[in-house]
């Protein structure tokens, strides 16, 4: 089965690449430092490094509590952070650029990670959720390099095409790994029943409950609804996708016909459709601003286009209401604890595979809302718009959701610290002999 995997790759790997070539057109950050994904780049000297991978926007900005308690409690290691976006990669050098190396994380091909592994130099690698690739993960055992799964997960969707697709290879590559640190008991199970290690098994919740806004950002989000929203009731629709706006916008419009003032900030998961979602509106008739030219939206301006990256959080913590996207269309959903931890009141489509067990949960508390339609979504942002009792409920609730759950961080950084101890220098083979 590795065979025939590896040889997949092999011939897959160089049309990934013209794929991304190709979106270069629209999107030039895919065209740079393309070379990393043949496992190519600077050569790492100095002592080995600590390697953590996240492999996109969702998984960066998660990836911030464990890479700076890392960073205070081993000064000493170098850090290496990769992703597998263009957007992630932006996300990262913004967040880490000053203290970690960013690189792309190469294709698992054999000489791609070879070459990866030799540049790099690790000592610990910390896998972020999902990703599991076979031939780094056998690549990694046979140099000596302990690998983690962190915050792991894996839906109930995923776990069967697992089961129906290529059963012994996963079972095979979770084998290669040194700890299993899952978000939940079901994550923790679905692990297990791919053949993952019963005794390096462990559940320790979710990273992204250990993002803690602070008083910049609080700052940040205040200045935002002064200063770039003047004061209107406003709503954020965040990392939306293709078929979501439509949605949205028409949302939007049954607001305003009861609330003109209202303001929507549409904040489109992916940059390069940031163009797209702007015709769209052209061709609806909106009246609308872009984040990337206005110091403060027009008072005619319906709607607030982000296309800008890294701010979503900033405008969250500006808001009044919180949709996240990806959750009516069947994309899964996406981070909803961000606009929790913030006092928001969260509203989410129907397709929440993503983060199940966190949207239930949210739901069940009663600080989020299931939306289905466009017109549920419109009530459901008037109700909260017009009744700031109400809203200031359902964001405590989610707060406190939140809150409660804490404690994640602490329990891995527990069980990495025998991986993260250094290896003992080898014997000399003299000294070895004279004690034999």
């Amino acid at each position: 089965m590795r065979l025939i995997y590896t040889v997949l790759i092999e011939l897959l790997a160089p049309f990934a690449f013209l794929v991304a070539l190709f979106r270069g057109l629209k999107d030039p950050m895919y065209w740079e430092r393309g070379y990393e994904r043949f496992g190519f780049g600077r050569r790492r000297t100095g002592a080995p490094c600590l390697w953590l991978h996240a492999v996109s926007l969702g998984e960066v900005n998660a990836a911030a509590p464990l890479l700076n308690a890392l960073r205070a409690r081993h000064p000493e290691a170098p850090l290496v952070l990769t992703t597998a976006t263009p957007t992630g990669r932006a996300r990262a050098r913004a967040l880490f650029g000053a203290f970690a190396e960013v690189r792309y994380l190469p294709y698992d091909t054999p000489g791609a990670v070879g070459r990866f592994l030799e540049r790099v130099r690790p000592r610990l690698g910390l896998i972020l959720e999902t990703e599991l690739w076979p031939n780094l993960l056998t690549a990694c055992r046979r140099r000596g390099i302990p690998v983690a799964l962190v915050s792991a997960r894996i839906t109930p969707r995923s776990f069967a095409r697992y089961r129906r697709v290529a059963a012994r290879l996963f079972q095979e590559a979770l084998g290669e790994l040194a700890l299993v640190a899952a978000q939940s008991e079901a994550d923790a199970d679905r692990f297990l029943a791919l053949g993952a290690p019963r005794a390096l098994t462990h559940v320790i919740g979710n990273l992204k409950l250990e993002l803690e806004p602070g008083a910049a950002l609080d700052a940040q989000g205040a200045a935002f609804r002064e200063r770039l929203f003047g004061g209107r009731p406003t709503w954020v629709a965040g990392s939306t996708h293709e078929g979501e706006e439509q949605q949205v916008l028409e949302a939007h419009a049954a607001v305003r016909a009861r609330l003109p003032a209202a303001l929507l900030v549409l904040v489109p998961r992916h940059p390069q459709r940031f163009e797209r979602v702007a015709e769209l509106m052209v061709r609806r008739g909106v009246n609308f601003d872009r984040r990337s030219a206005v110091e403060a939206v027009r008072a005619p301006a319906e709607v607030l286009l982000v296309d800008t990256m890294g701010e979503l959080t900033a405008f969250y913590a500006a808001a009044d209401v919180a949709f996240v996207g990806g959750s009516l269309v069947p994309v899964g959903g996406h981070n909803l604890l961000e606009p929790a931890a913030l006092g928001l009141p969260v509203l989410t489509g129907p397709h929440t595979s993503n983060s199940e067990e966190i949207a239930r949960g949210l739901m069940a508390r009663g600080a989020a809302r299931l939306v289905s339609s466009p017109a549920t979504l419109a009530a459901e942002v008037l109700a909260l718009l017009e009744d700031p009792a109400r809203r200031g409920r359902l964001g405590a609730l989610g707060r406190a959701f939140v809150e409660e759950r804490r404690g994640s961080l602490d329990r891995l950084l527990a069980l990495l610290e025998p991986l993260l101890k250094e290896p003992e220098p080898p014997r000399p083979a003299a000294a070895a002999a004279g004690r034999r």
